[in-house]
């Protein structure tokens, strides 16, 4: 019979590597949804009036990234 104890360490490691990867995960997560902001608000920021279709493709950004940090969050919507 094995040590009860090394079935204790490899559970423990195997945890402390889900939740070091899950973290790494939602700070490049939550990074790539800053960049995509940001680019949202450069767009915004541009001196010519956006079109209409300028301007409902920035609404349709808005609501993807606002659904994505929803999901990132854990809301259900």
């Amino acid at each position: 019979m094995q040590d009860p104890y090394l079935y204790l360490a490899m559970a423990l490691t195997t945890l402390a590597g889900v939740a070091i990867i899950a973290v790494t995960a939602l700070r490049g997560w939550n990074g790539w949804l800053a960049l995509k902001r940001a680019e949202l608000n450069r767009r915004a920021d541009d001196a010519a009036p956006p079109s209409a279709v300028a301007r409902i493709e920035v609404a349709d950004l808005k609501e993807r990234i606002r659904k994505l940090e929803a999901i990132a969050a854990g809301v259900d919507l």
